[in-house]
């Protein structure tokens, strides 16, 4: 029960800091820099995502020639 009343404190902090105030008189307006943060962070994240599936990949191919070699013995 406390995480989630913590996480919903946590979406309604984070969507108060990216609201401008100019529009509704509060906020911090931070939504120009959590696009930059978002422009540079997504890239890595794709790479990451990326080798984690490889790797997952890699794994599966050798157990799938694992279980064929023991199919034949």
């Amino acid at each position: 029960m406390k995480a989630l009343i913590l996480g919903f404190i946590i979406i309604i902090a984070a969507v108060f800091a990216v609201l401008p105030p100019e529009i509704f008189g509060f906020g911090l307006g931070w939504k120009d820099d959590v696009l930059i943060f978002l422009r540079g962070g997504i890239p890595v994240i794709a790479v990451l995502f990326g080798l984690i599936a490889v790797f997952i990949g890699i794994a599966d191919i050798k157990d799938r020639a694992e279980a064929k070699k023991e199919e034949n013995l």
